[in-house]
């Protein structure tokens, strides 16, 4: 079989040219990347509506200890969602190789749907005791197995049905739509910030954004049932498809590669979005308000910088793209975080923030399709969503915890620094990538 990282020779071989498109066959193309975003959409807004709203309902469910503590606990909880995401990318990743793309979708956004409907209706520490944070806990790794598959089976299905020559541009709507979840998931809190007081959202309007969340997913749901399949019936019947020994007899090279790099692109991209409206508010002194509005505008810059990255790519190849995001990462998240911890101005760190997130662009605009083109169709999905997810479940999903435990202790910095290591780590890993992408040269 084919190995996954390719000889310096083959890497510099030319991809084979675009060949033209239909204009009916670039609308069923582009109809299948909207049909995959919106469950994309739906089960990241589902999944931070926890991060966004923890500042209200932490006292709820951790009532007897300091404010601090209640979000060092709530942020224990977002973290284990996470330690569910090897096995939710390992469990979705075998389905999809095995038995398709859209089955694997389809349980995700079901699953995700039901998490944030019982999240929706648990009884507070006041209620029923230890048994709050206990099933709040439950719920959040039943999120975490679910968007472990997510990620991997999505990444896996836009960069199959997007459109060769303009793969990363297409590509990119993965992390429009996971950045327009979290997006979403602050203008739900912005709005409720508006309409109520601070006791209510505390006594029960945190509740409301879950409740949105449930709803949505029948709508994505009804969307991704129009999909059709591109995972080919000789890769499900391959009998290497969606197992382990295939993955790791083949393209364990793939799989490190991509485990290193994004390592990085997790932490930093945790770093400059669900934790930064904690830094924001605990470290700067920013209120909870304009920390929310500060967010939400920076989010949305992030969001529309990913096409144009995406794009990007395109032109000066995946490898470039990943070496800028590990040297800029490096050089500036120090100097970026400092200028935010000494700073007084919400303008001043939308700025700022705005900055590290067009840095962190150049790698999630291309998240998807930088794994995918890493891996063969029958362990593709496997592969991509194991090796992102193992990322996520150390790096990212600890982001928050490890940050404001050593805030704690009186020594923030050292985040600072600890996310500047990961991003030397990236850019040394991007120098292993081919400059020539070895699969998906061709149209599912």
């Amino acid at each position: 079989m084919t190995a996954s990282v390719p000889t310096a020779a083959d890497a510099d071989a030319p991809a084979p040219a675009p060949r033209a498109y239909t204009a009916e066959e670039k609308r069923h193309r582009v109809f299948s990347i909207m049909a995959a975003s919106s469950g994309n959409l739906v089960e990241w807004f589902d999944f931070y509506v926890y991060a966004f709203s923890a500042l209200y309902f932490a006292p709820a469910f951790f009532p007897k200890s300091d404010p601090t503590a209640q979000l060092l606990n709530t942020a224990g909880v977002f973290a284990a969602g996470f330690l569910m995401r090897p096995i939710g990318g390992w469990l979705f990743g075998r389905i999809a190789d095995k038995y398709g793309r859209k089955t694997s979708m389809l349980i995700s956004v079901t699953m995700m749907c039901a998490g944030s409907l019982v999240i929706a209706g648990l009884p507070t520490y006041a209620a029923i005791g230890a048994w709050a944070p206990f099933l709040l806990l439950m719920c959040r790794l039943f999120q975490g197995l679910s968007v472990g598959g997510e990620y991997g089976t999505t990444a896996t299905y836009m960069s199959e049905v997007a459109l060769r020559g303009q793969r990363g541009f297409f590509s990119s709507f993965q992390y429009v739509t996971l950045i327009g979840g979290q997006l979403l998931a602050v203008l739900v809190i912005v709005i409720l910030e508006t309409l109520l007081s601070e006791a209510e959202l505390k006594a029960w309007g945190w509740r409301i954004p879950f409740v949105i969340g449930a709803i949505s997913a029948v709508v994505a749901l009804l969307l991704r049932r129009t999909l059709h399949e591109t995972q080919t019936d000789a890769a499900k019947q391959n009998k290497e498809a969606g197992t382990m020994g295939g993955l790791f007899r083949h393209h364990k090279a793939a799989f490190f590669t991509v485990l290193g790099y994004t390592a990085g692109g997790s932490l930093i991209f945790y770093t400059f979005t669900t934790y930064m409206q904690k830094y924001l508010v605990n470290t700067v002194g920013l209120p909870i308000k304009t920390t929310s509005y500060v967010m939400t505008c920076a989010l949305f810059v992030y969001m529309c910088m990913q096409p144009l990255f995406g794009a990007l790519s395109d032109r000066i190849g995946r490898r470039n793209n990943m070496l800028l995001f590990g040297a800029l990462g490096a050089l500036c998240t120090v100097p970026i975080l400092t200028a935010l911890q000494h700073t007084t101005s919400p303008y001043v760190a939308f700025v700022l923030i705005a900055l590290a997130l067009a840095i962190v662009s150049f790698y999630t605009s291309i998240s998807g399709i930088v794994k995918a083109e890493m891996f063969p169709p029958e362990v593709r999905a496997l592969g991509v969503g194991l090796a992102y997810a193992v990322a996520n479940a150390i790096f990212g999903g600890s982001a928050e915890y490890v940050a404001l435990g050593l805030k704690s202790i009186g020594h923030e910095t050292v985040f600072f620094w600890y996310v500047t290591g990961m991003m030397v780590l990236a850019f040394v890993v991007s120098l292993r990538l081919p400059r020539q992408a070895s699969y998906l040269h061709h149209d599912h």
